[in-house]
């Protein structure tokens, strides 16, 4: 396999490993391949790709879901380092609530699977990073909705930084974890 999985102590949550080739002139590695990825259940239909630039070390994003087109994401950082948060948000779920996080890097080149049925975030813990994601389903910003970063509830323990966290206002006005119903979710145990 091009791959190695590591499923974390959230059941389905992998991060992955590519083998890299690398020499004088710079790497090669493989990103995604399909019978790998199925081999350890995730889905292969990726419908859609992103990329997000953040231009300062800091940046907090998140915590996101969508409950409709409810998105399985594989990640990865393409310049620089973060920290991403993958939080279980499936009522019924053994690990409903938790969250597991990982340190991604382009230097390390580890991608991070988050099913569908999980908030996702991360911070920045570079000068700058971009942020790349391939989604089981197309964005729907009808449907989007967050949990507070900070919510006392989940309790990420974010890396600290020697910078204030950059957060947007959208994310500063997400309802407690405790306050919403997680229902939509279910279907994806």
């Amino acid at each position: 396999m091009a791959f190695t999985f590591e499923e974390q102590k959230i059941k389905g949550v992998f991060v992955i490993t590519p083998q890299v080739f690398g020499d004088s002139r710079g790497y090669f590695c493989e990103t995604f391949k399909a019978p790998d990825f199925e081999a350890h259940g995730i889905p292969v239909n990726f419908v859609q790709d992103n990329e997000s630039s953040s231009s300062s070390k800091g940046v907090l994003r998140g915590l996101h879901f969508q409950k409709e087109h409810t998105q399985g994401k594989l990640v990865r950082v393409t310049t620089g380092t973060v920290f991403d948060v993958a939080v279980d948000v499936r009522p019924g779920s053994e690990t409903y609530g938790q969250w597991v996080g990982v340190e991604l890097s382009a230097e390390k080149k580890n991608m991070f699977w988050i099913p569908a049925g999980f908030a996702h975030g991360f911070l920045v813990l570079s000068d700058t990073a971009v942020f790349t994601y391939k989604c089981t389903d197309v964005y729907d910003p009808t449907s989007e909705g967050g949990i507070p970063w900070d919510d006392e509830t989940i309790a990420v323990k974010w890396p600290k930084l020697d910078v204030p966290y950059k957060t947007s206002e959208k994310d500063g006005k997400h309802p407690k974890f405790t306050e919403q119903s997680f229902e939509w979710a279910k279907k994806w145990l």
